[in-house]
């Protein structure tokens, strides 16, 4: 017997079946509550896309930024670093560590970026109070003029806005913040601005390497020897620093004794480009005092 017409009489029963799982599936998505329904764009609108949460207001620093121990260019001896790896708690905190980053994907800080441009604080408004500000760590790289350096060496005793730049995007970043006081104080003896390319993944570091004579075109002459080309592994530093995307740009203001007195990431806002003058412009004023009244005390201690 020919079994041709089974096909035939199966096919409206499968369309039958598709419309009622369809039917089943939209009316699930509609009971959802509201917070669980995905925002999609609307084809009947000319309205643009915006991503979930985009208007979220963003919270101002809330800790100071940096490391406890202050920063040092001599290296650890085998001794130290054999007693660092037998520290119970630092163990514990690697361990920590190396979870909470397996945990992330591939593309986590590209997709962070999909939410106010990778900006996840805003710039406080005045300084990190003294008693309560972190060190910068040390950071060791060679310069535009070929000089190994360290950022200990070079930010000791002098007032300094440290930008960290890793891509196209984050120069753009750095740019915003710092443009208007570098053009305001670059004349100051006691200021100084250090530009730190630092490139963790070795291929990259590589071809930046490669590519010294285009940055040496791009780059004033006159911040040749402050433009760092740094290969250095920041894992353990960034979170002390709150630099959590590797995508975007962040500024540092450094005081005299190494501590971190203000910090902003990604696009600058206005408010956030005039507190970083300000509170540079504080920090020259009292450094020039201290200056000066070490000048005073010398001169008196030489008549005596």
């Amino acid at each position: 017997m020919s079994m041709s017409w089974l096909p035939r009489a199966g096919l409206p029963i499968r369309r039958a079946c598709c419309r009622r799982a369809l039917h089943t599936s939209l009316a699930v998505r509609e009971d959802k509550p509201e917070h669980e329904k995905v925002l999609l764009p609307d084809p009947d609108r000319n309205v643009p896309y915006e991503e979930p949460y985009s208007h979220e207001a963003l919270p101002y620093l809330s800790r100071p930024l940096g490391v406890r121990e202050r920063p040092t260019t001599v290296r650890k001896s085998m001794k130290e670093k054999l007693a660092a790896y037998l520290d119970y708690d630092k163990i514990v905190a690697d361990r920590r560590h190396l979870v909470k980053e397996a945990s992330k994907g591939y593309f986590h800080d590209l997709n962070v970026t999909r939410r106010h441009g990778g900006k996840t604080w805003i710039a406080p408004k005045s300084l990190i109070r003294t008693d309560q500000s972190l060190y910068f760590p040390d950071i060791e790289g060679k310069n535009l003029n070929g000089q190994m350096k360290h950022t200990t060496d070079m930010c000791i005793g002098r007032v300094s806005i440290v930008a960290m730049i890793t891509t196209q995007i984050s120069e753009i970043h750095a740019k915003g913040f710092t443009q208007t006081t570098v053009n305001r104080f670059s004349s100051n003896p006691l200021f100084q601005y250090v530009q730190i390319n630092l490139q963790e993944n070795m291929l990259k570091s590589l071809l930046v390497n490669l590519f010294v004579s285009n940055l040496q075109k791009t780059i004033p002459k006159e911040l040749h020897h402050a433009y760092l080309v740094s290969s250095q592994n920041m894992e353990y530093e960034r979170e002390p620093l709150a630099m959590t995307n590797s995508r975007i740009g962040y500024v540092f203001l450094v005081d005299e004794d190494l501590k971190v007195r203000w910090g902003g990431c990604a696009d600058a806002m206005p408010e956030e480009e005039q507190a970083l003058e300000v509170c540079t412009g504080v920090l020259l004023k009292r450094l020039e005092e201290r200056r000066a009244q070490e000048v005073d005390q010398a001169s008196s201690n030489a008549s005596t």
